[in-house]
Formats: C-alpha cells, structure tokens, sequence
C-alpha cells in the first residue's frame, strides 16, 4: 500500500525530530505503534497527519521569517561590501598618486 508507505516514511522523518510538544510526541508514538502492528485506520493517519500540520506550521512561518531577516542582513552586507571595495580601489589610486608625487619630489631632492 503506497499511502501506508508514505505514511511510514513521514512517521520516520518526524520521529528524527526532537519533539517535546507532549500532543505531538503522543501522535507520534500512536502512529509509530500503529504503523508496527500493520493497523492504521484512516482515523489514526487522519490524526497524526493533522497533529504533524499543527506542530510543523508554526516551525515554517517562524523559519521563513528567519530567512528573510538573514536574506536582508546578506543584502546589506552585499551592498556595504561593495561601497567599500569601490572605496578601496579609489584610496589606492590616491596612494599611488600621492607616491609619484613623493618619489618625484625625493628625486628633485637628490634622496
């Protein structure tokens, strides 16, 4: 049966998570027993698969967030890395300019 497959194969991924939701570990623990013993009902996938939904939601919404904040910060970081290489490269012509001037003025000198 490939949906008790699928079900089994979603039972494992969620189980690697560590879960200390008590409604959750209890889904998972009821799926697991049902999914040994060969009896899961529609009933018993229905209810795990809706605790999974109601635990794995929220984890979503809050890593997306988390990802659009570090998105921007690498945005900003982009950007300022930029300004300052364009910065850089203008320092450097003033440096190799201010040093023509010094190396013509140290050779007028006789130094």
């Amino acid at each position: 049966m490939a949906d008790r497959e699928r079900l089994a194969a979603l039972a494992a991924t969620v189980g690697a998570f560590h879960v200390t939701d008590k409604a959750m570990r209890a889904g998972q623990e009821r799926i697991d027993r049902a999914l040994a013993a060969g009896e899961v009902d529609d009933s018993t996938a229905r209810a795990y698969l809706d605790a999974v939904r109601r635990y794995f939601e929220p984890y979503e919404r809050e890593a997306q967030g988390q990802l659009r904040h570090v998105d921007r910060e690498l945005e900003r970081l982009y950007q300022l890395q930029f300004n300052l290489t364009a910065e850089r490269g203008v320092v450097a012509k003033r440096v190799e300019a201010v040093r023509g001037v010094l190396g013509a003025l140290a050779e007028l000198r006789g130094e």
